[in-house]
Parts: structure tokens; C-alpha cells; sequence
């Protein structure tokens, strides 16, 4: 058994490669080997995303507080409140943000392949995944 204490990680900013706006992330849990998972809270602030990603073994989303959007490639935006669950699928293109007027926090949970979790795509913008105003 491992109890993970409340503030024993630092919060760290979302790199400028992977998100737009002020984004921060709170680690919760990486599991040791042979377990794959890992957690964290992700914070985004009003206008903030993720550019365009995949994850190797998917990833599920758990939306704590806030307003938020979420796009898989090809699909519409879609809103996400809290409580809400939101699964994507091994591979699917996607992105998750804030909208333009109100921040959005939550849970990512994802597993790691090869010592990978995520494959970034490109940079976000407007034209790349429609935020809406």
C-alpha cells in the first residue's frame, strides 16, 4: 500500500508545446511496473486546451468543476460539465479544453505504453479545432 499525501507533488505549468493558455497540472498517481496507469488533475483556465493528441491505450477524463469542450478529429465540439465521464479510444485524435469564458478542471487517467502516454499531434489553434468564442 502507498498513501499519496495531498500536496506531496508541485503542480507544474502545461508546456506551450502540447497546450494554449494557462494550463496547470497536478500529478495524482503514477503506479510502479507492472502497472500502467497514471493520473492527474488538469486545470484549464478560461480560453485553454490541449492541441490535438492520441493516447496508445486511450484515455478517460472525469470533469470536476468547471465548463469545458471536448472534439474527437472529425466530430463536433461538444460541451463537458462536471461529472461527466468522457472516454476516448486507443488512438482516436482528439483535444479538451476550457471555453472561451469559464475554466474547466479534470481528472486525465491514462495508461502508458512503452513509456508512453500520449502521442502530440500539433500546436492548438482556432483554425485546428474550431474553440468557439
Amino acid at each position: 500500500m502507498n498513501i499519496q499525501r495531498s500536496g506531496s507533488q508541485p503542480s507544474g505549468k502545461g508546456p506551450a508545446e502540447y497546450f494554449t493558455g494557462t494550463v496547470r497540472i497536478d500529478p495524482l498517481f503514477e503506479a510502479p511496473d507492472p502497472a500502467r496507469v497514471r493520473g492527474a488533475s488538469v486545470t484549464f483556465e478560461p480560453g485553454a486546451r490541449t492541441a490535438w493528441h492520441t493516447h496508445p491505450l486511450g484515455q478517460t477524463l472525469i470533469v470536476t468543476a468547471g465548463c469545458g469542450l471536448v472534439q474527437r478529429w472529425g466530430g463536433l465540439i461538444e460541451d463537458i460539465r462536471p461529472g461527466d465521464v468522457i472516454w476516448f479510444s486507443p488512438g482516436e485524435k482528439h483535444w479538451h479544453g476550457a471555453t472561451a469564458t469559464t475554466a474547466m478542471t479534470h481528472i486525465a487517467i491514462q495508461e502508458q505504453l512503452d513509456g508512453k502516454v500520449a502521442d502530440w499531434v500539433r500546436n492548438p489553434t482556432d483554425e485546428s479545432g474550431g474553440l468557439r468564442k
